[in-house]
């Protein structure tokens, strides 16, 4: 259930601060244009970043959400959109050439984004995300809770993958039967699942009263980040990539639909 992988690759190696930027600036990225080869492009960079990281298995893991966010975004932009190029109509609804193209670029836009935060995930730990906020500047309690929220995810997730295997050990079946079916049937797991939430939330909250969290004295950090002459780099080379997007945005490039 943990989507790090302990590899030693070039982007293990990087800062985490460096790492957050380039999360940052992919997202700049990706909502710079609304171009279906812009975003493309964009992605195809993230691919290759996972590719260097070794993490392109828990990217293909989600390919079952990637094709859904990308055909949910490619109908519903493609309706409620009107460009000037008709293709075709259907009843009220017209389809334009614009619209089908705008589509295309937020589902890539959106899967992006989400193969983008797997890489980074993948490649740091959570120890290294929490220090970084807390170099940049964020509150000890916001840098926590983004650490939290982090842990806590894949940690629920586990507990409900054990009740569910506990379940059919059992003989509950889950398998057969229509979508609904199945959804029905998957209804009354989430009860045990919200009660163990509960009460590791309570232990949490118990067990941070006893260490003092929320004292007003001076903080030691265990994790000691350094910058490296390479983090400077690829924040710099970055930066450049993310100013040059949007001087060319500006300028009345990569867009299909200007004003959106």
């Amino acid at each position: 259930m943990d989507l790090y992988l302990d590899f030693n690759t070039p982007l293990h190696r990087l800062d985490p601060r460096a790492k957050v930027f380039g999360l940052l600036a992919a997202f700049a990225l990706l909502l710079a244009f609304n171009h279906p080869l812009y975003t493309a492009g964009v992605a195809a960079v993230i691919l290759a970043a996972a590719a260097l990281g070794r993490s392109l298995r828990n990217v293909w893991r989600l390919r079952a959400l990637y094709l859904l966010f990308f055909l949910f975004s490619l109908v519903l932009w493609s309706v409620m959109l009107r460009g000037p190029t008709d293709i075709a109509r259907l009843g009220p609804l017209h389809l334009t050439r614009e619209s089908l193209l705008y589509g295309v670029a937020v589902g890539i836009r959106i899967d992006a984004m989400v193969a983008a935060g797997l890489v980074f995930l993948s490649t740091t730990r959570v120890e290294e995300f929490t220090a970084a906020l807390r170099r940049l500047g964020l509150p000890f309690p916001v840098s926590f809770a983004f650490s939290l929220a982090f842990r806590f995810v894949p940690t629920f997730a586990d507990s409900a993958y054990t009740i569910i295997q506990a379940q059919k050990s059992r003989g509950l079946d889950l398998e057969s039967g229509g979508i609904f079916t199945r959804i029905r049937r998957h209804v009354p797991l989430l009860i045990p699942a919200v009660v163990g939430a509960v009460r590791t939330t309570d232990l949490l909250a118990m067990a941070l009263e006893s260490r003092g969290f929320g004292g007003s004295g001076p903080r030691t950090e265990y994790l000691e980040l350094k910058a490296r002459w390479q983090d400077f780099l690829v924040s710099a080379l970055l930066l450049v990539a993310v100013s040059a997007a949007i001087w060319w945005r500006l300028g009345g490039h990569g867009a299909v639909l200007p004003r959106v």
